[in-house]
């Protein structure tokens, strides 16, 4: 019995030593550090694709345009991607409305076949309600480029202005301010190397509610909020003209009344 477990200890130092030398010899990594090493290095095309997307974060341009007057305007979006065209890339911009705008979401259903892009509304728009008595609503434009992402991107969303309150300063117009868009990028492969840039939800597509993470492009400079004027009425002068309008009705009544008992019209 005790030449048996010598012999058993001996075969099982033997295995081990030959194991170890082995692995020494081969050069081979342990399995830990090989399951580390895969877990966080990216292949030479995802570094590339990586590299390119943090340049499009840092040199991407949106400017916006006002057009058109009166209550009836067109806000136009132009977004330039640098440096190249990429691959596996969605494009969004959020927009942030002011309660003094609304978009009318039968008109743009009704643009829809034109444009290249495609619009959600975070809630309903209800057209006839004035500026006061609604708040501000959110829109997300998807550009609906298939394949790779096209290096300029342009919507131009209808804007009309709500009916204001009066004024009772005696002010006949108000000013209306619109923030330009944010611009959001979001692939699937580089989130986890971009600690030091914004990632925000928003609804993955159009036609998709749920929310994905997006990284938020960082502006080269702070473009400048866009304005525009529409009417109002005065409010200072609201009881004298129903006074005069009292006046009038009463002074016509009274003359109306005398002429038909003077004629006998009844």
């Amino acid at each position: 019995m005790m030449y048996f477990i010598v012999l058993f200890t001996l075969a099982f130092l033997s295995t081990c030593c030959f194991v170890k030398n082995g692995a020494e010899g081969s050069g081979d990594f342990p399995l830990n550090y090989l399951l580390f090493h895969d877990s966080n290095t990216l292949s030479d095309d995802d570094q590339d694709h990586c590299d390119l997307f943090r340049q499009w974060l840092e040199s991407s341009t949106v400017s916006t345009e006002l057009g058109k007057r009166g209550f009836h305007r067109e806000l136009t979006t132009t977004v330039e991607l640098r440096p190249n065209v990429l691959h596996d890339i969605s494009v969004l911009l959020l927009y942030r409305w002011p309660n003094g705008v609304y978009v009318d979401p039968y008109q743009l259903d009704s643009l829809s076949a034109r444009n290249d892009w495609q619009i959600l509304l975070d809630s309903s728009i209800d057209v006839e309600v004035p500026a006061h008595k609604t708040l501000g609503f959110l829109s997300y434009v998807y550009p609906s480029n298939a394949g790779s992402t096209s290096s300029l991107l342009k919507a131009t969303i209808p804007v009309h202005g709500r009916y204001h309150e009066p004024s009772l300063a005696g002010e006949t117009f108000t000013t209306v301010r619109i923030k330009p868009p944010d611009m959001l990028l979001r692939t699937g492969k580089c989130l986890d190397k971009l600690e030091s840039y914004v990632v925000v939800d928003a609804p993955c597509t159009v036609s998709n509610s749920s929310m994905c993470p997006w990284v938020k492009i960082n502006r080269q400079q702070e473009e400048g909020i866009i304005s525009f004027q529409v009417p109002v009425g005065d409010g200072s002068v609201v009881m004298p003209v129903c006074v005069g309008t009292l006046l009038v009705t009463i002074v016509c009544c009274v003359a109306l009344s005398k002429y038909m008992l003077k004629y006998q019209i009844i």
